[in-house]
């Protein structure tokens, strides 16, 4: 029997780094603040890091961000510097390299239907990134696509290899995707909001599959969601965003019971519970401010109902807990608010 990753324990051993992001910032052309603004993120081998938050509070941008996707001429990225195992990139000033890009560095986009080329057959699409980084030939780029739709759990895929992406469902489009992120064994996987528009019971699917693919390759993952579920389902650290910020992260379990962001507080007050039903769901007040009219300071303090004068200065992410860190001026919450609203 081959031991698979999680038998051997590796995402706890001390320099099991695999990415760390450090003071990214960047803006759109024609704005005056930041659209993301001095995130830092760290994932380890073998460890589900997911980026949750509002629509709109920067986590897809980042990600473009990381696989130098975004576009030169309307994406300013000022500073930010990217480590992959220990080498580092000034994305200021470079992008990722394309021989790291679906290689070392892999992405699931949101959408299959709009990633995939609908003029191809799936296992030409697979075959071309299998190509461009192993070479070798056609036939035996199409025997790996063939084993890659197998391993993500397509049936028949001898014949899904030469089907085009109208003929397959949501849920096989999403595997086909993932076949695609897989073909070159990345050491990282980004995967945004890889199960959005997909039922609860493919979505579970989904879940499954990228964490059993996890545990037999120790790859780090990076999942950007809104969905409170499933980081509660997938995640082993979070990073929550709110403004282009991150006002909180640390180990899933920490954040599930001991929120410390008013914005965390709100989001965990918002989701439906089982052992509640009927009962009505608390909400955050207000909106998520536009970029042009972004508040100085901490960005929630509009919506914040523990705001107070202190809050028109940044506050700095500061640990809280092992760990855990809180960009609060007033963290940990207990020790400064008698009743959280």
């Amino acid at each position: 029997m081959v031991a698979t990753y999680s038998d051997t324990q590796q995402d706890n051993l001390p320099g099991a780094e695999l990415l760390s992001l450090t003071g990214l910032s960047l803006r759109f052309r024609g704005q005056i603040n930041d659209v993301v603004d001095d995130v830092a993120l760290e994932v380890r081998r073998g460890e589900v890091l997911c980026v949750v938050g509002e629509s709109g509070c920067g986590k897809s941008v980042t990600s473009m961000a990381l696989m130098g996707l975004l576009p030169a001429d309307s994406a300013q990225i000022s500073s930010g510097i990217l480590r992959i195992e220990g080498e580092e990139i000034d994305l200021s000033s470079q992008t990722l390299p394309v021989s790291m890009r679906g290689n070392r560095v892999a992405m699931i986009f949101q959408e299959p239907m709009t990633s995939l080329n609908p003029a191809f057959r799936i296992g030409d699409q697979i075959g071309e990134a299998i190509l461009r980084h192993q070479g070798g030939t056609k036939p035996a780029a199409r025997a790996r696509a063939q084993d890659l739709l197998q391993r993500v759990g397509i049936a028949n895929p001898a014949q899904r290899l030469d089907e085009y992406p109208h003929q397959l469902s949501g849920g096989m489009r999403q595997r086909v995707m993932i076949a695609m992120a897989l073909a070159n064994d990345p050491q990282i996987l980004i995967a945004d909001e890889p199960t959005t528009a997909l039922d609860v019971t493919i979505q579970a699917q989904i879940l499954d599959l990228i964490r059993d693919l996890r545990d037999e390759t120790g790859m780090g993952t990076i999942m950007i969601t809104h969905d409170l579920g499933v980081v509660a389902e997938i995640a082993d650290t979070v990073a929550v965003m709110y403004g282009g910020q991150v006002v909180e992260q640390g180990p899933v379990a920490e954040i599930f019971d001991n929120p410390q962001h008013p914005y965390t507080i709100g989001l965990m007050s918002a989701m439906p519970r089982l052992d509640a039903p009927g009962g009505r769901l608390a909400i955050v007040p207000g909106t998520v401010p536009t970029i042009a009219n972004m508040p100085e300071g901490c960005r929630f303090r509009t919506r914040c109902a523990f705001a107070a004068a202190a809050c028109v200065a940044r506050p700095a992410l500061v640990p809280v807990a092992p760990d855990h860190a809180v960009a609060c001026h007033f963290a940990p919450l207990e020790t400064h608010v008698a009743v959280l609203a």
